[in-house]
């Protein structure tokens, strides 16, 4: 073992580390009811303190009451749902039924034992029935930390300004949709005009503008062998308005032969064709970013010269929901045919050069905000590496022999 460190329950830590047990540093206790006259949907003088209840969403906030039953800098723990997941609280709360509360009463940070939770500790469910957690269970869990609350503090610091840093970037990423929303609902519709476009916008349908447009096939599965090939087989629950580079499943060229599917060229757009029923196919779609097959629940449309692909893809991207509610059919299942998607409308400039642009315009924020979410997730990785140096004491930020100075 490298000197300096030990070997304990919670793993290698370094020497002047200890192994705490919540029970001796937190006063833990579950939520309770919130009197129904006490209970605002709004923050005010005279309803200041949150009520958190035991969900993620928006960290669990559930509303706002007069009366307050937890202490500032605590931290709550969800004991059913998603189970042992911690939400640092820094202001006075109140917390509902089944969520716990651990107020510190000795030398664990309630914001550093908040990280480690999260990240160190997998709570076992011993109860029967509805799994939960309670203060008895929770009370026997312990983390390693540093030997100072200076050192946990300062730890905590470090991961908290991360995570400002990615709440910044979710916020930056929030707004760029929003502008992207906005821009297409002018764009698409001929509301505001790019510089140096005019001329009126004409109403068409897709089989004005289209050549022709078909479906792919599934190869049979019980040809095991169908599906040990190379080629790209692309079905609706891929297409996430996006450029398909690839594929989960790949058939081989005797599934292509014997199903008689065609290899779909890059740059054409696909729609999701069945399944209109769900929230998350109806509208789908995409472009084909390498030669590809498809399922049958796939579209490949193909536009005549009349029609731009992109500012179809923009356009089916801004009205494919709405569109699929009015004009897919079926009982049980909701779905277009060819026939019926030749027959959707769609609201055209009168000249190429406009569709080019307004693609363009509406491609650019796509590539920003896809800038904006690689660094996020690049910020992510870095503070999940933090947390593995910091929350075990291999990379300290208090020198060891300050740490109880």
């Amino acid at each position: 073992m490298k000197p300096g460190y030990k070997q304990t329950e919670a793993g290698v830590i370094p020497d002047d580390w200890e192994v705490r047990h919540f029970s001796d540093h937190f006063k833990i206790y579950a939520g309770g009811d919130v009197p129904k006259h006490s209970l605002s949907q709004t923050q005010s003088e005279s309803h200041p303190y949150p009520i958190f209840a035991n969900a993620l969403q928006n960290k669990g906030l559930y509303g706002y009451t007069a009366e307050r039953r937890s202490n500032a800098n605590s931290l709550t723990i969800t004991a059913r749902g998603y189970l042992g997941h911690a939400e640092y609280r820094d202001d006075p709360f109140f917390p509902i039924v089944r969520l716990l509360v651990m107020e510190p009463t000795g030398e664990l940070d309630a914001r550093y034992t908040t990280y480690a939770v999260n990240d160190r500790v997998k709570f076992s469910i011993e109860s029967t029935g509805v799994p939960q957690l309670t203060a008895p269970q929770v009370g026997k869990y312990f983390v390693a930390a540093a030997p100072t609350l200076s050192e946990q503090r300062a730890i905590a610091a470090a991961l908290s300004d991360v995570d400002g840093l990615l709440s910044a970037m979710d916020r930056l990423i929030a707004k760029k949709r929003d502008l992207k929303q906005a821009a297409m609902q002018q764009l698409l519709t001929g509301r505001s005009r790019l510089s140096g476009f005019q001329g009126k916008w004409e109403k068409k349908r897709f089989g004005d503008v289209i050549s022709h447009c078909f479906s792919g096939a599934t190869p049979r599965r019980n040809r095991p062998e169908y599906y040990r090939g190379n080629v790209r087989w692309i079905t609706s629950g891929e297409l996430n308005y996006n450029v398909i580079t690839d594929t989960v499943e790949k058939i081989s060229d005797e599934a292509v032969a014997a199903t008689n599917l065609s290899i779909i060229p890059v740059g054409t757009f696909l729609m999701a064709i069945t399944g209109l029923e769900a929230e998350g196919t109806r509208g789908a779609c995409g472009i084909v970013g390498k030669p590809s097959a498809t399922n049958q629940s796939c579209m490949a449309v193909f536009p005549t010269a009349a029609l731009v692909t992109n500012f179809l893809f923009y356009y089916y991207v801004f009205r494919g929901k709405q569109l699929a509610l009015q004009y897919c059919q079926g009982t049980k299942q909701q779905s277009y045919t060819a026939r019926l998607v030749k027959q959707l409308p769609i609201d055209l400039p009168p000249s190429l050069a406009e569709q080019t642009a307004i693609a363009k315009v509406l491609a650019d924020i796509d590539a920003e905000l896809a800038a904006l979410k690689q660094r996020r997730e690049k910020t992510d990785a870095l503070k999940q590496a933090m947390m593995q140096e910091l929350l075990t004491g291999k990379s300290r930020l208090v020198p060891p022999g300050e740490a109880h100075a």
